[in-house]
């Protein structure tokens, strides 16, 4: 019974234990069939990483067979990732039995793929889920980019753009909007869309837009806080998820003026095309005339209609030479101005300056102006210019045209002789080099014309005297002057009036020389008999009285010299020898002044000459500037011969010289510059040199001295 018992207990212990295992096995069917189905990849690592057990997933995770994957261990995909982190990852698990993170694999055939893991420890072994997160990553980094891409695009656009809520509140812009509605990024927040839009009503519409059509674009006028109107373009878009707007705005005010503007200009143009007294058309590349204005129809003879049936070749002469240089020269260039000979419909040939130009249109502009009357005044004013110029290059007298600030425009040949200057160098001159800017005030400030004469500094240094006749303003900026050199003139008067001078003081010397000789004829012999009759010792009144009455003789002998006619005996006769018997006369005079006279001279011809008469020159010249040195001195005489025909002498003193005011008046009767002097003697020298056909020159410095110079023939032409 026992035995029975224990028999039917083993029995159903074994039935237990069957049913067990085929619970068991049942269940691990349904394991090996969940872990076969899961999506996620499972494995199944020993201590060391290598494969123990995989599911499909896994082989289609790392794109191996099972077997392939149970020879391979866990790090043999890892190996992109960096050590450092694959240690800290593996550390942690093995330190708390279980991780969660992520890895990047790759395969063997290259491929890189993002996995995210749930690792668990157990025994020796650890447990991995995996789940290929690459298209996820693909899709965050798409994302990121676009984002990124986004952004930049929302910063860096030309254009605008602001987002709202639907209560219009800003919520972000970008730096062009915030520039064109002048506010600052960090106060975006403070503003609604209706501070900027006053019309609400336009607002409404928008946000119709938007919630209808998902879309709204147009115009929009705003006004900024500073009061500025500005216009703009939009276009706007919802986003229903977030419950924002987006707005995308562009500046068109300077657009819209723009418009505005070209539409006035092409206003004017239409006007100026219209109203201009040129004639204007335009033509296709045929050439054929597709508009025109009046002016056109009047300057070609035709009425408009007809005129745009016309072609721009048939009013020209296709024979004409300079036709094919300018329709070469214009298809290069695309514009061209000329003049061409016109023929119009009633055979009238017109000159006509044109200006053509290609437009971008494809089409030809020629503006048209007859220059026919022009090119007759054209001809017209050039004869006259060649007369005026004739005239002017032709006058005696020098005119010169100049400008307000005295610039020198033009001059003619004879101002360039009078002022001394190369005719091609006189443009650069200003009348401010030869008038001082003092005297043309002084004299013609006030006036439109007016005649002066003034004394000329020339560029040499010479002075002139010149006439001067002013007129201003001629034309505009544009003044003229007439010069005549009057220098010679002024010389002239000047001599007749010392001739006039002399045959006034000949007159009174013939009358006074005659009346005051016969008395001192009789003061002499009274003055002898009393000498010798007067007992007491007066010969010192009587040296005085006979000194002085021997100086009115001499004075009365030079005025019988003005008063008539010499006996006047021309020969040859050495200059030299005349001098030396001179200074031989003088020398005496000299030493007792401490006066030495040097002699200096070349080897000249005889001249034919009065010697008395120039012997008496040289003693007056020599007397004077021996008197001129009380104190003692030098005087040197030169002679020399000057040309082939004359000689010149020079007497050079070192006196105290003679003032330059004072050198032209030497030689006048009763002119002197000594206490003692009468004049007489300078006169009568300047009058014989004359008579010998010759000229006194005096140059003198104050304080230096002066010097003599003689210029006399050597034939005596005229008195031969």
């Amino acid at each position: 019974m026992k035995q029975f018992l224990k028999t039917m207990d083993q029995k159903d212990l074994v039935q237990k234990l069957t049913a067990e295992n085929k619970q068991l096995r049942e269940k691990l069917n349904e394991y090996k069939l969940f872990f076969e189905q899961v999506i996620d990849a499972i494995v199944i690592l020993d201590e060391e990483f290598h494969f123990i057990n995989v599911n499909e997933a896994s082989c289609h995770l790392f794109q191996l067979v099972k077997e392939e994957l149970f020879k391979r261990n866990f790090f043999d995909f890892i190996n992109l990732m960096p050590k450092e982190e694959v240690e800290r990852q593996f550390t942690y698990l093995n330190n708390k039995g279980c991780h969660k993170d992520e890895l990047i694999i790759k395969l063997d055939d290259g491929r890189i793929k993002y996995i995210e893991y749930s690792a668990q420890s157990f025994g020796h072994h650890h447990l991995f889920i995996i789940r290929d997160i690459s298209a996820r990553k693909i899709n965050e980094r798409d994302r990121t980019i676009n984002e990124q891409l986004f952004q930049d695009l929302f910063d860096r656009a030309v254009d605008g753009i602001v987002i709202f809520d639907e209560d219009e509140n800003f919520i972000d812009a970008n730096h062009s909007f915030c520039s064109s509605f002048e506010i600052s990024r960090q106060h975006l927040n403070q503003y609604k869309l209706k501070d900027f839009v006053t019309d609400v009503k336009i607002i409404e519409r928008i946000k119709k837009s938007l919630y209808l059509e998902g879309k709204a674009t147009g115009e929009l006028e705003v006004q900024l806080q500073n009061g500025k109107n500005k216009l703009f373009e939009f276009t706007s878009t919802a986003n229903i998820l977030n419950g924002f707007y987006m707005v995308i705005l562009r500046d068109i005010t300077e657009k819209r003026i723009m418009e505005q503007q070209l539409e006035e200009s092409e206003e004017r143009f239409r006007d100026v095309f219209e109203y201009a007294l040129d004639a204007i058309v335009i033509w296709d590349k045929t050439g054929r005339i597709v508009r025109a204005n009046q002016w056109a129809c009047r300057t070609f003879e035709l009425p408009l209609k007809q005129l745009l049936k016309s072609h721009i070749c048939d009013f020209i002469d296709p024979k004409d030479p300079k036709l094919r240089k300018i329709i070469r020269k214009y298809f290069k260039s695309g514009a061209i101005r000329e003049e061409l000979l016109f023929h119009m419909a009633n055979n009238q040939a017109k000159q006509l300056e044109f200006t053509s130009k290609r437009m971008q249109d494809g089409y030809h502009m020629t503006i048209l102006r007859n220059v026919s009357d022009r090119k007759q005044m054209e001809k017209e004013l050039r004869e006259n210019e060649q007369k005026f110029r004739k005239v002017f290059n032709g006058a005696m007298d020098g005119i010169v045209l100049f400008d307000d600030n005295m610039n020198i425009i033009d001059a003619n040949p004879a101002a360039s002789k009078i002022l001394s200057l190369p005719h091609r160098k006189i443009r650069e001159y200003n009348l401010n080099d030869f008038i001082s800017r003092e005297m043309i005030e002084k004299y013609f400030g006030n006036c439109d014309k007016l005649t002066k004469e003034l004394p000329f500094t020339l560029q040499n240094g010479e002075e002139r005297i010149i006439e001067c006749s002013f007129k201003r303003n001629i034309i505009e900026n544009m003044n003229l002057a007439i010069f005549r050199d009057v220098t010679e003139k002024k010389e002239m008067e000047e001599r007749l009036r010392k001739s006039d001078t002399l045959n006034v003081v000949g007159e009174l010397a013939a009358g006074i020389a005659h009346e005051i000789r016969n008395p001192m004829t009789s003061l002499k012999g009274f003055i002898q008999l009393l000498k010798g009759s007067i007992s007491e010792d007066h010969s010192m009144y009587f040296h005085v009285i006979s000194s002085e009455l021997k100086r009115i003789e001499t004075i009365i002998t030079e005025f019988l010299m003005l008063a008539k006619p010499q006996a006047i005996h021309y020969q040859q006769k050495h200059i030299v020898t005349i001098m030396k018997e001179t200074i031989e006369l003088l020398n005496a005079q000299a030493i007792l002044t401490n006066v030495q006279i040097h002699l200096e001279y070349d080897p000249v011809p005889e001249i034919y000459c009065e010697p008395n008469q120039l012997k008496q020159v040289f003693i007056n010249i020599l007397k004077n500037a021996i008197e001129v040195m009380p104190k003692g001195g030098n005087i040197y005489v030169k002679i020399r011969k000057n040309t082939d025909q004359t000689i010149k002498i020079s007497i050079q003193d070192e006196g105290t010289g003679i003032p330059k005011e004072k050198i032209k008046k030497l030689g006048e009767p009763f002119y002197t510059t000594k206490e003692r002097g009468t004049g007489l003697g300078l006169m009568v020298s300047f009058k014989i040199i004359e008579e010998h056909n010759g000229k006194v020159e005096v140059q003198s410095k104050v304080g230096y001295g002066t010097t003599f110079y003689i210029t006399l023939p050597i034939k005596q032409q005229d008195v031969l």
